[in-house]
């Protein structure tokens, strides 16, 4: 429960909903950086490698949604998770 807390809190309306754009992006955010760890202990493991261009994906394609749908918002989740925006957009 302390994962979905710490990212509830981040989300600037404190919306609880899963299926919120946002929320999607911050959890698979925080998978991302998980997997990341995971990968520089065990650089040979090819399923998580997997696993994790499959995960960028999915982020890519929500943000590319959230860009389109409500620009400020994307603004702002860039801003707070500290991650490059989408190519010429």
């Amino acid at each position: 429960m302390k994962k979905q807390e710490s990212i509830d809190a981040q989300l600037s309306s404190g919306n609880r909903n899963t299926g919120f754009t946002a929320s999607q992006i911050y959890y698979s955010t925080y998978q991302v950086a998980k997997l990341t760890s995971h990968l520089e202990l065990h650089p040979k493991d090819y399923s998580s490698q997997l696993g994790l261009w499959k995960l960028l994906g999915k982020r890519r394609r929500l943000l590319i949604y959230l860009s389109n749908a409500n620009t400020g918002l994307y603004l702002k989740v860039l801003n707070k998770l500290g991650i490059r925006g989408l190519k010429g957009r």
